[in-house]
């Protein structure tokens, strides 16, 4: 665990202390961006700050790859090059995009690129954990590992649209999924605690919380393309790999770790970014326009329009991540017994409180007609 928590602290102060120069020159470059209508602040803010979330996974995993406790991590190194080619292609496309705000179809193809280049470096989903089905054909493993990447950057994107939302959002779903890959590690091998997820949810959530006092409400930088796309990229791979773990040990996947989180955390984890990916292709496309579009519909647009103040609509996003992450987790503690009507109390009192000023401006608005 100690080895874990120095990485999360290398990716933090390279996140950390890279952001302000990263905002510095992102004022120079775009500084005078216009405002879109979706947009919710109310002067132009640089969007490099990826950028600086990507150095500090870059420079968590060189500092990994000298440490003899990881030695195991490191013995496949075209895994460990493919991902590093992977944030080094979205730095590129999500740099072009954030300056010269790129076709959807050219981010697009990019991003399939990127999946492209994971799925070739040998992270492939080999099985599916719902019945643990094998894909035996190696077209098929490359084309689904392609499309998961793709989906987890675009569902991590249309999420980023409040300050601090997005990356607090990654650091509550990478905590959550550090915790169960570091039981597992625990659970495949007693005396070798070193796994490859593990490593990339604690460089992801060092990385992400460098960034986070910058991000926060007033934002002084934003993320941008390429911050939405690395958390997705790292998101997808720990899922991928977990997969790949588990495959590998059918004789314990049954014992400590339930065999149905391999799914259900990576799910739990992306949950809300997702549903607003859904639901957005959905409104998009009954209006008639492109499912790449922009508009103001998003969850996190509903609660700031709904009497939200910027902030809360942050902190109650924050709430329902990890209710639902932590929550997942729990499973593999606490007995289910006792652990489904305390998670039941929780998500109605979530509810409550997400309601609460929604229905109050509802109101205020019928008595204002």
């Amino acid at each position: 665990m100690r080895v874990y928590i120095l990485l999360m602290g290398v990716a933090f102060a390279a996140s950390y202390l890279l952001t302000p120069v990263m905002r510095r020159l992102g004022l120079r470059v775009m500084g005078s961006a216009p405002l879109r209508d979706r947009d919710v602040h109310l002067s132009p803010i640089p969007k490099l700050g990826g950028v600086a979330m990507i150095a500090g996974i870059l420079a968590g995993l060189l500092v990994a790859s000298r440490i003899p406790f990881l030695e195991g991590v490191f013995s496949d190194t075209d895994q460990v090059l493919g991902v590093v080619a992977a944030a080094g292609l979205i730095l590129l496309i999500g740099v072009a995009d954030d300056i010269w705000d790129l076709r959807w179809y050219v981010k697009f193809a990019g991003q399939t690129l990127v999946g492209l280049t994971v799925a070739f470096s040998g992270v492939r989903l080999e099985a599916m954990p719902v019945g643990w089905i094998h894909i035996s054909s190696e077209p098929l493993q490359i084309v689904l590992t392609t499309f998961l990447v793709v989906l987890t950057m675009n569902a991590i994107n249309f999420v980023d649209g409040l300050d601090g939302l997005a990356a607090g959002m990654a650091a509550i779903g990478a905590a959550a999924f550090f915790i169960y890959c570091y039981l597992l590690a625990r659970t495949i091998n007693e005396y070798d605690h070193s796994n490859y997820s593990a490593l990339l949810m604690a460089l992801l959530l060092g990385s992400c919380l460098g960034f986070l006092p910058h991000n926060f409400n007033p934002a002084k930088i934003f993320m941008g393309e390429s911050g939405a796309m690395i958390i997705g990229l790292m998101m997808a791979v720990a899922t991928i790999a977990v997969t790949t773990d588990l495959d590998a040990l059918e004789g314990f996947r049954f014992r400590n770790v339930p065999a149905y989180m391999p799914i259900i955390l990576p799910i739990a984890v992306i949950l809300l970014p997702m549903a607003d990916l859904v639901l957005a292709i959905i409104r998009r496309t009954a209006r008639g326009r492109s499912p790449f579009s922009a508009d103001r519909g998003h969850l996190h647009h509903k609660l700031v329009d709904g009497g939200y103040s910027h902030r809360q609509a942050v902190l109650m996003l924050y709430l329902w991540s990890a209710l639902v992450a932590f929550g997942t987790v729990s499973f593999n503690f606490f007995d289910p017994n006792v652990l489904i009507p305390v998670l039941a109390v929780l998500l109605v009192g979530a509810a409550w409180l997400t309601m609460r000023p929604l229905l109050r401006h509802a109101r205020g608005a019928r008595d204002a007609r």
